[in-house]
């Protein structure tokens, strides 16, 4: 799959869960963008905003195997990944599959769950697999999370581990609607007999939910988020994009920055907004674009800082204006 056509089934797939959900047209595309950057997304905002329903939306779009995974505080880890049975008929235990085994799992209101929970996602968002009593099993290809959290200051919700953010691309809001999407709500709703808004998908219509298994749009979802490898970064942007990842860290008001792990992710976060942009390169403003949604949620401020209620976006914005930009050019 080449540039133009992953571009376009990008701006194909931003339309069709713009019908489904009142959002901003950017943070659909930074969803995408994590999506092609092959990592995962996480999505906060205060309940109601429409953050469930993108995600379904999106699987939808992509005609892929979708699962919602409800987190409440009783939730255990073997309720997410699976457990062992014992099957009375052939005296034997065998590996039940929990909800994280789909192409697309909703992780939804994720920090309701206490830490422990939490990090039973971390071995399949970053390898790919779930381990077991000593077995390991895979899980489909591909793979990718949306989670959902309300904010910390909410009653019952827990602030989700340092590593376990730090699996996740892309950190975004989707903010309230302005008039008029809350006015296209209200008319959307007019109708009674209308249920949850229908997305086929950009690779094929769905005509089901079981239709999202359809190996085609498995396989083309991956030739999608193969593509970023082929655009190119110039030397003058990867310094931008190192020095400005480096910067976070000499800042007095963040006790850890941007890790080297956090680094490669801002690159592939990236050259992934390039593909969305339509572009065969990285520019400085693409690096720009992404930097708030990849770097915001990977600092982890002093004591002092967060006593004063220091927002880590002023960082972010801090080192964006510090940072000299450089005047790169495709070849």
């Amino acid at each position: 799959m080449g540039i133009d056509t992953a571009a376009d089934a990008c701006r194909d797939i931003v339309d069709r869960v713009g019908e489904a959900v009142i959002a901003d047209r950017t943070f659909l595309e930074t969803v995408v963008t994590g999506l092609l950057a092959r990592g995962h997304v996480l999505v906060e905002d205060v309940p109601g905003t429409g953050k469930t329903l993108t995600a379904i939306a999106l699987a939808d779009a992509l005609g892929l195997e979708f699962n919602r995974i409800q987190f409440t505080p009783d939730l255990l880890p073997s309720d997410i990944t699976g457990t062992h049975v014992y099957d009375e008929h052939d005296g034997t235990f065998r590996f039940q599959r929990g909800p994280v085994f789909a192409n697309v799992v909703l992780a939804d209101e994720i920090n309701r769950a206490p830490p422990k929970t939490q990090s039973a996602l971390l071995e399949a968002m970053d390898e790919g697999q779930v381990s077991a009593d000593g077995e390991t099993f895979d899980l489909p290809e591909p793979f990718f999370v949306i989670a959902t959290q309300n904010p910390v200051e909410q009653e019952g919700t827990f602030r989700l581990p340092e590593a376990q953010r730090d699996r996740f691309v892309v950190k975004v809001s989707m903010g309230y609607p302005d008039r008029a999407g809350e006015l296209e709500l209200i008319e959307r709703r007019s109708n009674r007999t209308t249920t949850k808004p229908r997305v086929e998908s950009v690779f094929g219509g769905v005509e089901s939910t079981s239709d999202r298994t359809n190996p085609g749009n498995a396989d083309q979802v991956t030739a999608l988020r193969q593509v970023p490898e082929i655009v190119t970064v110039e030397r003058e942007v990867r310094e931008y994009l190192v020095d400005l990842a480096r910067a976070t860290r000499e800042d007095g008001r963040v006790e850890i920055g941007v890790s080297p792990r956090g680094i490669q992710r801002f690159f592939e976060a990236a050259r992934a907004h390039a593909v969305v942009a339509g572009r065969s390169y990285v520019a400085p403003d693409d690096v720009k674009a992404v930097a708030p949604a990849v770097l915001i949620h990977r600092l982890v401020l002093t004591s002092e800082a967060s006593i004063r209620e220091v927002d880590p976006a002023t960082i972010v914005t801090a080192v964006l204006d510090a940072v000299e930009v450089p005047a790169a050019t495709a070849d």
